[in-house]
């Protein structure tokens, strides 16, 4: 497949509310890049709600990526994660955007619309774009989606939380960008009212938020939270004491206006300098375990605010996790290998209000397992274990029919074989890029380059699993029984598909009662 060769220079043009747009035609996708859904957050408007962006007459060039959210650099390690976090920091203003992937033969204006798959992106709130080549859903457009990825503010300017400020100003970005897509997604063949919003790890922790969040209703029909959580919320007393550590450091007042003053360079500069900031409260743990001092600020966590709400969800959910996630954080750096008993014990702190009946109950769940192992598992189900557990049992309390739960399982060969079904190793198999080169090597998330057989085994599973998330946007099913409280039924993913009732009680057992 051909993914190298230059755009035509005039190809399709959609006019959209704010002026028209041309983009290029590519292996029978034609996508639109970098089309504006918010104005530029310049200067003061960095820490304001976004506001409308300017119309344009002459017809806007989409053929290119835009600019990105200022970021600093984010590495995990020895892994190459840039397939998943893209360049980095692309200077320019005007980087709240969509990019578009629609089917290019007569792109489904003139007939049935198409579902349409929204998609948040991942990196501790702190990092990723549009850019990220793993992001090109043009597998997911042959599979006959409408696939939308979107930039949102990071770092300071989307989720410090600030007097003066609105709050989770990247949350309320992505909002807006579900606005345009409502508005202006019939105009690419999309059906504005079959829209699945879907994100993973930071993105999907920002989808459970929406799901809780009364703004957000009627712009999403569906929702998938990949490795996300339902408990992943700061509170506001936690956010405080974020703001006051940022406000010093920078030598500023703890007010939107000044920190307003504070270039983008400065902030992000400072940014590494907050992590591993000690967030526990006296009624909270901290719901990214020191890897982000950055992400939604609540009252109340998504979870908790779903099963409360009167009325049943109008919205279908699929939720899922890997079998490892923990593993991320801990082999690339050495720290699996390395962990002890105290680490253990260290990272169960952090984790849980009962740390010492936590770590007894992963050894008795685990025997055997070594101290990296347990600090994996622990450190897992804190980060998106628990969280995503929460949330599936708030939904199908209300909606057991319209709930769905998976689990993937498929081990990367990455780093010796160590690294296992990580944290982000499912997301090459949804969006079909499983070819992707910067995916292998030595340093690369899916291992030492597959020879032929285990590359077409690798391409079947992506298959198999986009045609599951496919076939979910388009009728809330993805093709295995639902979840409820009673049998909790999840499918684990692998080379081979197998279905389970609970594969997670353990963990489930292990994290009790009382988690905050």
């Amino acid at each position: 497949m051909n993914r190298t060769h230059p755009p035509v220079a005039t190809g399709p043009v959609v006019t959209t509310a704010n002026g028209p747009v041309r983009g290029f035609v590519r292996d029978g996708v034609a996508a639109f890049l970098n089309i504006p859904y918010a104005a530029p957050p310049r200067g003061a408007a960095r820490f304001a709600a976004p506001e409308p962006h300017a119309p344009w007459t002459a017809v806007r060039d989409a053929t290119t990526p835009g600019p990105t959210a200022p970021q600093g650099e984010r590495r995990l390690g020895g892994l190459d994660m840039s397939p998943y976090f893209g360049p980095g920091w692309v200077r320019g203003d005007d980087y709240l955007t969509v990019d578009v992937r629609t089917p290019a033969a007569d792109r489904g204006v003139a007939e049935r619309p198409l579902p349409v798959m929204v998609f948040v992106h991942g990196g501790g709130f702190v990092a990723g774009s549009t850019r990220a080549a793993l992001y090109d859903g043009s597998a997911l457009a042959r599979d006959g989606v409408v696939l939308v990825t979107l930039n949102y503010r990071l770092g300071f300017q989307g989720f410090l939380d600030l007097p003066g400020a609105p709050a989770n100003r990247g949350l309320l970005d992505v909002r807006a960008a579900l606005r345009w897509v409502r508005d202006e997604i019939a105009a690419f063949g999309g059906d504005p009212h079959a829209v699945t919003v879907f994100g993973q790890s930071a993105g999907a922790t920002l989808v459970a938020a929406l799901l809780a969040d009364p703004e957000a209703t009627g712009l999403f029909r569906r929702a998938v939270v990949q490795s996300g959580s339902g408990l992943g919320a700061f509170s506001p007393e936690q956010a405080a004491r974020v703001t006051r550590a940022a406000a010093a450091a920078l030598g500023v007042e703890a007010r939107a206006g000044a920190f307003a003053a504070v270039p983008d360079e400065r902030l992000v500069g400072i940014t590494p300098s907050l992590t591993g900031l000690d967030l526990r409260t006296a009624s909270h743990t901290d719901p990214l375990m020191g890897l982000s001092p950055l992400g939604p600020v609540l009252a109340e966590q998504p979870a908790h605010a779903l099963a409360a709400r009167p009325g049943t969800p109008d919205v279908d959910l699929l939720v899922g996790t890997t079998a490892q996630e923990g593993n991320l954080y801990l082999v690339p750096q050495g720290a699996y290998a390395a962990s002890t008993a105290a680490d253990v014990e260290a990272t169960a702190a952090r984790a849980h209000p009962r740390p010492a009946e936590l770590v007894a109950a992963h050894r008795a769940a685990r025997p055997g397992a070594s101290f990296g192992a347990l600090r994996s598992g622990i450190l897992a189900e804190a980060l998106f274990g628990a969280g995503s557990r929460a949330l599936a049992d708030a939904h199908a309390a209300k909606s057991p029919s319209r709930t769905h739960r998976y689990v993937f399982a498929w081990r990367s060969p990455a780093l010796g074989g160590a690294l296992g079904a990580a944290h982000t190793v499912e997301l090459p198999f949804v969006f079909g890029r499983t070819d992707l080169p910067a995916l292998y090597g030595t340093d690369g998330v899916l291992g030492p380059a597959a020879p032929p057989a285990a590359a077409a085994r690798l391409a079947e599973l992506s298959g198999r699993m986009r045609a599951a998330w496919v076939r979910f946007a388009a009728t809330g099913d993805p093709g295995w029984e639902p979840y409820d409280d009673r049998r909790r039924a999840t499918m684990r993913i692998d080379v081979a598909w197998t279905p389970a009732d609970d594969p997670d009680a353990a963990e489930r057992a292990a994290w009790g009662p009382g988690y905050v």
